[in-house]
């Protein structure tokens, strides 16, 4: 059975779970410390205290014309698809999401493909789902489209899912191939199913496609000033391009077409691990207005605390 505002708490097994929702700081690092490297989260505690005045990365904010709200910063379940999130166990998986709620991410960012897909409805178990924005793909030309994306809403234990995107796009004039599987979303959609749609683009020319078209109301867009894995003009999902402006170029098209922006890829695929690289992506995306929230994938709870603090900083010098 579904649930609409809350949901029933099970184990991975369908066996009731009787874990409590939430766990303490304390229970949360001695839990994860051997599996996720967390570090003491002292500095979260002083954060607290000095929370600066203004935006912030846990705002809730505008997801375009949709008429949806997500937080600023969101959690991406598919590091290396998936892999490195599901490296940590299911338990510390829980505990991590739970953790990030805590603090104020409310966007929670899936994929079909992703290794962690089976374990999302179990992370959010005990959370108010009024309260979690999910957002999901579904890759590929599904032979019932319906039905992939019930998948989803049985796999999350959900009545619907907050907004579905077509995953990975590449092509160039891809809606007419697509036109299918775009009249299944609107189904969907029609149905309460799903709230909001959209693509995530992998080159240049599905992301001016996606643009053109209509249908799009959500764009997922690779974005860093060091032009680290986005969109470039081959049409191959690994083919990154070298230069940011042509995706810029398409931000401010799409925010002049009232579309909901979320960018990826903040922390280049993870390849940014100085943190030099994490600040200038960092200001860069929090400097333009086009973008509505960004995505970052997570795999321990300093991660999430350094990427807040950075996004407010980020915020706070605009």
């Amino acid at each position: 059975m579904m649930y609409q505002h809350h949901f029933a708490r099970t184990s991975p097994s369908g066996a009731p779970d009787r874990s409590p929702p939430h766990v303490t700081r304390r229970e949360f690092l001695a839990r994860s410390a051997s599996l996720a490297g967390a570090t003491l989260l002292a500095p979260h505690v002083l954060h607290a205290a000095t929370m600066p005045a203004g935006r912030t990365a846990v705002d809730q904010v505008p997801l375009g014309n949709t008429g949806l709200v997500l937080s600023r910063l969101g959690f991406g379940t598919g590091s290396h698809s998936g892999n490195v999130q599901k490296a940590l166990g299911q338990r510390v998986f829980n505990d991590l999401i739970r953790y990030a709620f805590d603090r104020g991410i409310t966007y929670i960012d899936t994929a079909q493909s992703y290794a962690t897909f089976e374990w999302i409805g179990n992370a959010i178990k005990g959370l108010p789902r009024d309260k979690v924005f999910l957002q999901s793909k579904i890759p590929g030309q599904p032979e019932d489209v319906l039905k992939a994306i019930d998948r989803h809403r049985q796999v999350f234990d959900t009545d619907y899912i907050d907004s579905m995107l077509i995953h990975c796009m590449v092509q160039h004039g891809w809606t007419d191939p697509w036109k299918r599987i775009m009249d299944g979303f609107e189904e969907a959609k029609a149905r309460q199913w799903i709230r909001t749609k959209g693509v995530s683009c992998h080159s240049l020319p599905a992301l001016r496609t996606a643009v053109e078209s209509d249908w799009c109301e959500v764009h997922l867009v690779r974005v860093n000033p060091q032009a680290k894995h986005v969109d470039g003009p081959e049409e191959t999902w690994n083919k990154s391009g070298d230069d940011i402006a042509p995706v810029v170029e398409q931000l401010q098209a799409m925010q002049a077409k009232g579309r909901g922006v979320i960018g990826m890829k903040l922390v280049g695929d993870g390849d940014f691990v100085e943190a030099e690289d994490r600040e200038q992506a960092a200001r860069f995306a929090m400097a333009h207005a086009e973008i509505n929230a960004v995505v970052i994938g997570f795999k321990s709870a300093a991660e999430i605390d350094e990427a807040i603090d950075r996004l407010d900083r980020a915020l706070a010098a605009n």
